[in-house]
């Protein structure tokens, strides 16, 4: 069993690819291609199976190797950094994934002072949406991200941030900004600004169908800043999740409605995979926030 062979597997475990291992490893696909089958000799077992001519599978033996592999290159990464620090050259790694609104909002100001107090880190900021996130974090191509709790899924690690509450935007001198809280009815008569699906748009279509309201929808957008500038020029009215008392919306032409029922509050929450080694430098980004009383575990 070789390091290459390893890092090799690794890779396309948790990519489903050969071709990205390849990419992602410098290597050619016919060489990570050995690399996994010198593995199965070596253990006399089947680690990956294919699924037609495209798709791939682990099997359990595979899931297994998988889980030591994520263990030895972790403790790698680790190593790494203990000897920079005994040689007086501290470095680290973040990679850090997290939706527009969160990284333009929230974090420009921690992170910068983040890098201040790290100034050997090697940061990496991905803009992507919540499901992308999630996907980063599952293959190992993020170390934190940033997503609602009610979409991170059981397979990985969750610690709560900020609270948000679901409400209807709209312009400041629209009918329904008169009242604190409206019904999803009443919303349902406007015309709407809805995320794509997959983005959290099935469980509100779901629960207009289920009052039976015909419905209009005039624009689909997956950034809450663009629906919030659309919402503002009047085109129609919106959803958003937003942390209560978040100072960049008082001056905004916005009105945020509380929804009478049905929704309750969510939370922002910073991710991890299960069982990852968590590196110094991520330890304290996480430690940075909170000591903001940012950070709960979830109930």
């Amino acid at each position: 069993m070789e390091w290459q062979q390893l890092k090799g597997f690794h890779a396309t475990a948790r990519l489903g690819s050969v071709t990205k291992a390849a990419r992602a490893t410098f290597r050619t696909q016919s060489a990570v291609s050995q690399q996994i089958k010198a593995l199965e000799d070596e253990f006399g077992v089947e680690l990956i199976q294919r699924i037609g001519r495209r798709k791939l599978c682990l099997t359990p033996e595979g899931q297994r190797v998988q889980e030591f592999c994520g263990l030895v290159l972790g403790e790698h990464q680790r190593l790494e950094h203990d000897l920079a620090e005994m040689r007086g050259q501290p470095r680290g790694r973040l990679r850090l994934a997290a939706p527009f609104t969160t990284l333009y909002q929230l974090l420009p100001d921690y992170l910068r002072k983040y890098l201040n107090d790290s100034p050997h880190l090697e940061l990496r900021i991905l803009d992507r949406s919540q499901s992308e996130v999630i996907n980063l974090l599952r293959q190992g191509e993020a170390d934190l991200g940033v997503a609602l709790e009610s979409l991170v899924p059981p397979d990985l690690q969750k610690l709560r941030w900020k609270k948000v509450v679901a409400r209807v935007m709209t312009p400041k001198d629209h009918p329904l900004a008169k009242a604190k809280k409206t019904s999803l009815r009443k919303v349902a008569a406007y015309p709407l600004i809805l995320p794509p699906p997959g983005m959290g748009r099935e469980r509100l279509e779901a629960r207009l169908n289920s009052l039976g309201v015909d419905y209009r929808v005039v624009m689909e957008s997956a950034n809450v800043e663009l629906s919030a500038l659309y919402v503002e020029k009047g085109l129609g009215v919106s959803f958003a999740t937003v942390i209560q008392g978040a100072p960049w919306l008082e001056h905004r032409n916005l009105a945020f409605i509380a929804l009478d029922k049905g929704f309750p509050p969510d939370y922002l929450a910073i991710i991890t995979r299960r069982g990852q080694k968590i590196m110094p430098t991520q330890e304290a980004f996480i430690q940075g926030l909170m000591k903001k009383g940012a950070l709960t575990a979830p109930k």
